[in-house]
């Protein structure tokens, strides 16, 4: 074969992988999203709201308060929550039009994730009060808070001013894979959360969680959050979290 048959031979064999290239993107670009007809068939998983989780008798955080928090605002992300898994399932997100400037898609994954982050850490927080408060740090946990905070009330301290810092959540988390405890603040429900972190105590520091008992004074409704502490349930979280 001379060299000018070789180059031929060469330049066709380009043209072909070209044209098959071009064909393949052609056709991938021609395949929906995901069709109308198979977006109905997704399964649709709504949540319950935890009525036993509401707490009473607690010690400077009135009933009045718990069940305003309670009744409007959980039960409120729950409904929500519901509400978009519908609309997921519906024709009414249009896949097809998904941008991250703006679409309806975007506003529900959004919304989704603000209302399912809203109704998890309500319930960590409803599940770790207990009017009085009861128990103590483990002497595991207790040990695992001396080493990283010097002492348990340095701990609560910090998470204190945390949850003065901001303006939706303040937490004592436990991160899964370093092995370590460590305060967490979110400004709102699903901002600033740590990815592999597991909560052990949940904090609520919206306005909406003290404003019938203190209006707008937010540290001494968190001194009042200290004193009905469920650490029975603060220890069984950091058991299960060690174990992750």
């Amino acid at each position: 074969m001379n060299r000018r048959d070789f180059v031929k031979i060469l330049a066709l064999s380009t043209i072909a992988t070209q044209s098959y290239a071009m064909e393949i993107l052609e056709k991938e670009e021609k395949k929906p999203i995901k069709s109308k007809k198979e977006v109905s068939k997704m399964k649709v998983v709504k949540l319950q709201p935890k009525d036993y989780l509401k707490p009473k008798g607690l010690v400077g955080i009135s009933d009045e308060q718990i069940e305003v928090h309670f009744e409007g605002h959980y039960k409120g992300y729950v409904a929500k929550y519901n509400e978009i898994q519908e609309k997921l399932a519906s024709d009414f997100a249009d896949r097809s039009k998904a941008n991250q400037n703006y679409s309806e898609y975007r506003a529900l994954k959004v919304e989704e994730s603000f209302n399912y982050m809203g109704v998890i850490l309500h319930e960590l927080y409803f599940e770790n009060l207990i009017g009085g408060g009861k128990g103590e740090p483990s002497k595991e946990l207790k040990t695992a808070i001396e080493e990283t905070f010097g002492s348990v009330d340095n701990c609560l301290n910090e998470i204190k001013a945390t949850g003065i810092a901001c303006r939706g959540w303040s937490t004592l988390s436990y991160d899964v894979y370093n092995k370590m405890l460590f305060v967490n603040g979110f400004d709102a429900h699903n901002q600033y959360g740590f990815v592999g972190s597991f909560p052990l105590i949940v904090l609520d520091v919206y306005e909406h969680a003290y404003y019938v008992d203190q209006k707008n004074k937010r540290p001494p409704y968190i001194d009042a959050f200290f004193k009905n502490l469920n650490w029975d349930v603060i220890n069984q979280r950091y058991e299960r979290a060690i174990k992750a």
